[in-house]
């Protein structure tokens, strides 16, 4: 069961949308509205907010508004006005100064999201995701301009890619300062940072005045998110608050870069493709189909088995005119001859574009992956553009341990 907060302005009362098969709506308990109508002109979540995070402790005893159960999540919508948008996105940021964790919308993918600064909150990242700590995070800042904030030098080839790609999804990775604690970097002295392309992330970015480490925002090793129905089914109540900001618009994890000398070198291929930052830079040196060292990946999203769906996942460059099970799902960029006797088939872009593929891939994957398959057969993309990223996800989530 899902409870959503709403605020009735004719009324002006607080109500809540319960989600449970169907949806109804009720009122919230009387004392809930006693506790808002002296705010006075106050109106919206902004209130609802404000009366929460001033009266805590007379409303619930010593909870705070992060761990306040009767309301599951607040949860932002394309219906909200401005004034409600600001209100969650302050509501956020309140909870990530404390010590809490957000689920956060960004253009690639959902992520979990904590003080970078603190050591403590940042620990909670890895407990919830059931994540090893060996796995360093990216660092999220609101603007490039932050980067002093978090690393110890942005060298030149640096500068051009942040003028050219942030905010966007690019990330690099760079010396660290003393101000980054070694759980966000697992010990390493380069730390992964990038400026977000999403309004909602930058603005929570811009109200805690922190930066953010958060890596995806699901189970470790499990498929990316990217809608906030994702976040909920994989984390539930292990995170603080969800900002639920739609769909995620590139829809794949970012590009991540590093640096040797004048030498820039991709980790992980993702939402830049590697023919635009050498359009900026020069020549890429460009990732191999390998996996890293289990222990010491260099970046995140760099182990063997990663992106995973629960269902088997087996990569095949034809597929099978019969099924030859009867529970088989099937993942495909076009339409193709025998697509339509598999038990579900994603396609992933009618015209073939990989731009389209790429911001459906994950959710076409969770969809599979809920259908009770036995199996999903997946063929190749193009190895070209967004399609070396999508290629390197299902090459690690099929392999097998």
């Amino acid at each position: 069961m899902v409870l959503e907060p709403c605020w009735h302005k004719q009324s002006r009362t607080l109500r809540v949308l319960i989600v449970n098969g169907r949806n109804q709506t009720f009122n919230l308990p009387v004392w809930w509205n006693q506790a808002l109508r002296p705010l006075g002109t106050g109106e919206g979540a902004n209130s609802i907010v404000s009366t929460v995070e001033n009266n805590s402790r007379a409303l619930f005893g010593s909870r705070t508004l992060a761990t306040i159960r009767q309301i599951e999540q607040f949860r932002y919508t394309r219906t909200m006005s401005s004034s409600d948008s600001y209100a969650v996105t302050s509501a956020a940021a309140s909870i990530l100064r404390r010590g809490g964790l957000v689920a956060l919308p960004t253009e690639t993918v959902y992520g979990l999201g904590a003080n970078a600064f603190d050591a403590r909150a940042v620990a909670k990242i890895f407990a919830a995701k059931e994540r090893p700590f060996f796995d360093p995070l990216i660092v999220h800042l609101a603007e490039s301009s932050w980067w002093p904030r978090v690393v110890l030098e942005f060298p030149p080839r640096a500068e051009q890619l942040a003028k050219t790609f942030w905010p966007g999804p690019l990330t690099m990775v760079l010396p660290k300062t003393p101000m980054i604690p070694d759980i966000v970097t697992s010990g390493l002295p380069h730390v992964a940072i990038r400026v977000p392309d999403h309004p909602l992330a930058r603005d929570v970015l811009r109200l805690a005045d922190v930066p953010i480490a958060a890596p995806s925002a699901n189970l470790f090793g499990r498929l990316s998110p990217t809608t906030a129905e994702h976040v909920r089914q994989q984390l539930g109540d292990r995170v603080d608050f969800i900002v639920d900001g739609g769909p995620c618009r590139v829809g794949i994890e970012s590009t991540i870069v590093q640096f040797e000398g004048d030498t820039v070198i991709c980790l992980r291929p993702g939402g830049i493709t590697l023919e635009e930052i050498e359009s900026v830079v020069g020549p890429v040196r460009r990732p191999v189909p390998s996996f890293s060292d289990e222990r010491s990946p260099a970046a995140p999203g760099m182990l063997a088995s990663h992106y995973a769906p629960r269902t088997r996942l087996r990569i095949v460059d034809d597929i099978p005119r019969i099924p030859p099970s009867p529970r088989m799902g099937l993942l495909i960029l076009q339409p193709c001859l025998g697509s339509e006797h598999y038990a579900q088939t994603e396609i992933l872009s009618q015209a073939g574009d990989l731009i389209q593929a790429a911001s459906t891939f994950f959710n076409a994957l969770h969809r599979l992956d809920g259908a009770n398959l036995d199996l999903i057969l997946a063929v190749p993309l193009p190895d070209i553009g967004l399609g070396i990223s999508m290629n390197d996800r299902l090459r690690r989530a099929a392999h097998e341990h």
